[in-house]
C-alpha cells in the first residue's frame, strides 16, 4: 500500500474541514496537531481550499494534508499544486481517478455499493471512501462488503459522530474514518482552537477504544501468587489458576514470578494495536517486539517500552 495511505490508516481519523478564510488555516492545523490528529482533508467546497492547503503544508510539513470534494480534474490539479498529499472524492469519477494514478497522487474515491467497489478494484485501488456512510447502510453494509471484497479497505464518512465512532473503528475493513464534528465551521470561524483540540482528543480516545483490561501484580513464586489470589477471591473475584499466573475474574492477574514491570503490569484494551502504537509513538512509547503475540496474522498483544509508576503496560486487542 502507498506510504501516504498507510500513514492515514495509522492515524485512523481524518478531520473533514470546510474553511472560508485562509488566515485561520494554520491556527486550525495547530489545534488538530495538539489534539492528536496530525492530518486533515481540506474540502474544495470554498474558494479558500487550495490556499489553505498551501499555508498548512508550508508551516506544518509533518502534517498529512489532503484535498476533499475533488469532483473534477481541475480541482485535482489545484490540490496537487497546493501541496496536497492525497485526494478524496465524494463519488467515483474515472477521469479524476485516472489523472491521480497517472500523476502518482493517492486517491480515495467515494462508493456505496458493490459495483463501486468493483470499479475501484479495476483501477487497482486498495482504499475507497464509503459515502454517505450512515445513509448507505453503515456498519452492517461494511460488514456485508467485507465478504466478497476482503482485499479492500474503506474510509467511511457521513453521519459519523462520537455516538457511533467506536462501531466503525471496530470494523476490520475500516482503514480510517472521516468526520467533521470536531472541526465544525462555527468553531473555526470563532477561532475556538481550544475546543477543537478538546474535541480531537476526545475523538482519538474513542477511536482507539482504550479500556482497562486487567492489572497484573508481581510476586516471588507460585505459592505467594496463590496466597494473594485467595485473598482477592474474598471480594467475589473467582480464582482461575494458570501456568504463569493466577487470575481473579478477568480484572486481576497475580504473577507467579517477577514479571515485566517493577510492580507488575497494566493491560489496556484497544480496537487496533497497530494504530494505537502509531498514536502512542507521538508520546515516546514504542512496542517491544519480542513480546508481540499474533492471532490470525493480527497483532493481539504487545508490551510498551516504558513503565508508569512502576507498572509495565501492554496492549491487548479487544
Amino acid at each position: 500500500m502507498n506510504e501516504v495511505l498507510k500513514k492515514l490508516g495509522n492515524i485512523g481519523l481524518v478531520p473533514v474541514v470546510k474553511i472560508d478564510d485562509v488566515s485561520r488555516a494554520c491556527g486550525l492545523a495547530q489545534a488538530l496537531i495538539d489534539g492528536g490528529l496530525p492530518c486533515a482533508e481540506i474540502t474544495f467546497r470554498t474558494d479558500a481550499a487550495a490556499d489553505a492547503i498551501s499555508a498548512i503544508t508550508k508551516k506544518f510539513p509533518e502534517m498529512l494534508v489532503g484535498a476533499g470534494t475533488v469532483i473534477n480534474i481541475e480541482y485535482a490539479k489545484r490540490a496537487k499544486e497546493a501541496g496536497a498529499r492525497f485526494i478524496v472524492a465524494p463519488g467515483f469519477s474515472p477521469d479524476v481517478v485516472d489523472w491521480c494514478i497517472a500523476n502518482n497522487m493517492p486517491v480515495v474515491p467515494g462508493i456505496n455499493n458493490p459495483s463501486g467497489v468493483e470499479a475501484g478494484l479495476a483501477k487497482g485501488l486498495e482504499v475507497l471512501k464509503f459515502f454517505p456512510a450512515e445513509a448507505s447502510g453503515g456498519v452492517p453494509m461494511l460488514s456485508a462488503l467485507s465478504g466478497p471484497f476482503s482485499q479492500v479497505k474503506f474510509m467511511p464518512t457521513g453521519g459519523i459522530s462520537m455516538k457511533n465512532l467506536g462501531d466503525y473503528a471496530k470494523c476490520a475493513n475500516v482503514h480510517a474514518i472521516g468526520g467533521s464534528w470536531m472541526v465544525k465551521s462555527d468553531l473555526i470561524e470563532a477561532e475556538n482552537w481550544a475546543e477543537i483540540t478538546r474535541l480531537c482528543r476526545e475523538a482519538v480516545v474513542a477511536l482507539h477504544g482504550f479500556e482497562l483490561a486487567h492489572i497484573g501484580i508481581n510476586t516471588e513464586n507460585a505459592d505467594e501468587a496463590m496466597k494473594a489470589a485467595r485473598l482477592f477471591a474474598l471480594f467475589g473475584f473467582p480464582l482461575k489458576d494458570g501456568n504463569s499466573s493466577v487470575f481473579n475474574a478477568s480484572c486481576i492477574e497475580v504473577m507467579k514470578s517477577k514479571g515485566r514491570g517493577t510492580n507488575g503490569h497494566i493491560a489496556i484494551k484497544c480496537w487496533n494495536i497497530e494504530r494505537a502504537l502509531a498514536y502512542l509513538e507521538q508520546f515516546g512509547f514504542k512496542g517491544v517486539e519480542e513480546t508481540a503475540k499474533y492471532k490470525k496474522d493480527k497483532l493481539s498483544v504487545i508490551y510498551l517500552d516504558k513503565e508508569i509508576a512502576g507498572f509495565a503496560l501492554h496492549l491487548v486487542r479487544a
